[in-house]
């Protein structure tokens, strides 16, 4: 069953959905995105919104610039950095992200949708959705604009560093980005807590491991 609009029809007002992309990768900041329909969603949008984890890369790019492009919707994102991912781990630097999203809105909803089983701190009431990427249309397209700004950063940060293969897996913990961990040791953007890199930190020597931090500060 695809997500459907009755949970905010159901709530009336202005609903904003909020989800986040990167909560399991081992580099990169984890991003979060929420999504306003002010008129309803337009009958040319519904066709293209699902779970993001449903759609191709090229369908989530493709919904991703159509609700920027759509008036009356409007969108807010939030990051939250690797260190600020080690000062408060994942799970409240998450909620940082989404906080950040809800925040960034243009117009201030009256309540928010969040996908998941707990709140981040909001201007505004807020409802936790379980499985809500595939409930609700608004946490389903902000599943989409998250997860579509992450791996644009993850693209990006993958020019300098193209051994670890952000481009493909996003930070995740691939066979290949796995390897080249071992072999190059870790950057800036590895999250250092995460059991993964801890353990190649551990295993490591001091030269391998600076080699490879020296070598992303250029």
């Amino acid at each position: 069953m695809k997500p459907h609009f009755e949970l905010e029809d159901e709530a009336g007002g202005l609903v904003a959905g909020v989800d986040e992309a990167g909560r399991g990768p081992l580099a990169g900041p984890v991003v979060a995105a929420s999504v306003l329909f002010t008129r309803g969603v337009p009958p040319a949008l519904r066709p293209l919104i699902d779970d993001s984890k449903r759609l191709s890369a090229p369908a989530r790019e493709h919904a991703a610039r159509s609700l920027w492009a759509e008036p009356g919707v409007f969108v807010g994102v939030g990051a939250a950095s690797v260190p600020e991912i080690a000062r408060l781990n994942i799970l409240h630097a998450a909620m940082l992200a989404m906080h950040r999203a809800v925040s960034r809105l243009a117009v201030a909803p009256s309540l928010v949708l969040v996908d998941g089983d707990r709140l981040p701190a909001l201007p505004c009431p807020g409802r936790a959705v379980v499985r809500g990427d595939a409930t609700s249309l608004s946490i389903a397209a902000a599943s989409i604009v998250a997860k579509v700004v992450r791996d644009r950063v993850m693209a990006r940060l993958a020019l300098r560093h193209p051994c670890y293969g952000w481009d493909v897996n996003a930070g995740y913990g691939t066979v290949q980005h796995r390897a080249a961990l071992h072999e190059y040791g870790i950057t800036r953007h590895h999250r250092a807590g995460f059991g993964t890199v801890r353990r190649v930190l551990a295993g490591k020597t001091g030269e391998n491991v600076f080699r490879a931090v020296s070598r992303d500060a250029h």
